[in-house]
């Protein structure tokens, strides 16, 4: 235990340790600005097959993608992302990440004429588990060549699964049904080893800070709602500008304005303040579950929510009657769907991680539950209509946790800036000592 404990307080050459008032960094920031134009393409791969089994291969699609992006925000909350080597990595990685992000409309099919894009997928999603493998155990002194070799199992029994997703259904199997099905089924799989198996398998985890880990969890969700804006934009650039279109980019803007309010006014702030107050001992726990966990289906729901506004601004684009355009069956379900799931996953957050403003739980539970209640009611409708109704019940329910929570947002407020406030002081000391940090 003594010889953990003294590899635990050293650092490796080209490195500097976290502490309690590190927070997000340039490199950080430039490393989640490659998940902008990833999230994009989830949604490109999603709206080009626009089928149950395609919005769920864009999920599975996000989810690797996210344990990619949750590897780098474990190791960054041990060593700094601004410093040495660790800076290197992530700038290169995100090179890599790129050209992931460029194939992952291919990711289960190929688009002949080039290379092979599921192979490519492949290829960069095991160079970027590699990279940043070596840097972990590089740059995490207590690190032991038993977790090593534990961390390398899922690493690479994920990786042999998706190759074999890539190469194998095509050759053994002959109906395009056999074929997804069996691409699908091995990505699953894939998943679950590397994803789960890899949270699961008994190796030490340690959070250093917890400004650090809330700040890049809220700041790859505001990438997450870029995508809404992004979808918006992208959709509407070679059409006239309308009553209909300006409508429709008000209430889908609306829409993502309060899942920001949602997300960032209280809970946010109670989840870091309830991780920074955590025994170091049930620390680790909590960031699993409440950040790495139950952030996924947060970030997929606004993907989705994306993916419904996509759909829509695409139907005023080829109609000359844009209001009464009809949005139904699996349009709507993304729509309302995505924003249903956003709102459960927050619940599911803030009763794991936090006591505090327990109250605008219920609000929440209430909209998700008319959310989907109003799915079948609102099958054929006309699509702003939709959309404006869903803009209703987001924007009311920001109205009602104002309301019904302001006593306890003051009292969270003052506490959040009494604790930025001191570790902005020690953040000053720090960065006149270096070797301190």
């Amino acid at each position: 235990m003594a010889g953990n404990e003294e590899a635990a307080g050293r650092t490796v050459p080209g490195t500097r340790k976290v502490g309690e008032s590190t927070a997000s960094t340039t490199s950080e920031l430039f490393f989640d600005l490659v998940f902008v134009f990833a999230f994009v393409q989830v949604t490109n791969l999603m709206t080009k097959d626009f089928t149950a089994r395609g919005v769920a291969d864009g999920m599975l699609v996000l989810t690797l993608l996210w344990w990619a992006w949750s590897i780098s925000v474990w190791i960054s909350n041990r060593v700094r992302a601004d410093y040495g080597v660790t800076r290197a990595t992530v700038l290169a990685v995100s090179t890599i990440l790129f050209l992931l992000a460029e194939a992952t409309v291919e990711a289960f099919t190929d688009i002949p004429g080039g290379l092979n894009g599921p192979v490519v997928f492949v290829a960069c999603y095991f160079a970027v588990r590699t990279i940043f493998l070596v840097l972990r155990w590089y740059a995490v002194a207590e690190m032991t060549r038993q977790e090593l070799m534990v961390l390398i199992v899922p690493w690479l029994g994920g990786s042999a699964l998706l190759l074999a997703a890539a190469l194998a259904p095509q050759r053994l199997l002959h109906t395009s049904w056999q074929i997804g099905a069996a691409k699908t089924g091995l990505w699953v799989a894939a998943i679950a080893v590397d994803f789960g198996l890899g949270m699961g398998l008994p190796v030490r985890r340690r959070i250093l800070s917890a400004r650090h880990w809330a700040e890049r969890h809220g700041l790859i969700v505001l990438v997450a709602l870029g995508e809404s804006l992004i979808a918006i934009g992208i959709t509407s650039v070679d059409l006239p500008i309308s009553r209909w279109l300006i409508w429709a980019s008000l209430l889908g803007v609306g829409v993502a304005v309060a899942l920001e309010w949602l997300y960032f006014d209280v809970v946010a702030l109670a989840g870091e303040q309830s991780l920074r107050d955590c025994p170091p001992v049930r620390r680790v726990n909590l960031a699993r579950d409440g950040y790495t966990f139950l952030h996924l289906p947060m970030v997929a729901g606004i993907i989705l929510y994306a993916l419904g506004l996509k759909k829509m601004i695409a139907s005023l684009r080829h109609s000359a009657t844009g209001p009464v355009t009809h949005f139904e069956g699996l349009e709507l379900y993304v729509l309302y769907g995505g924003v249903a799931l956003f709102l459960i996953s927050h619940v599911a957050f803030q009763l794991r991680i936090t006591k505090i403003c327990r109250t605008i739980i219920w609000p929440r539970i209430a909209v998700v539950v008319l959310l989907i209640a109003l799915i079948p009611v609102m099958n054929g409708a006309r699509a702003l209509y939709v959309l404006g109704l869903l803009a209703a019940c987001c924007v009311a329910l920001v109205v009602v946790e104002v309301i019904i929570a302001d006593g306890q947002r003051k009292i969270l407020r003052e506490e959040a800036l009494m604790g930025r406030a001191n570790e902005e002081t020690e953040m000053g000391i720090g960065w006149s000592h270096p070797s301190q940090q």
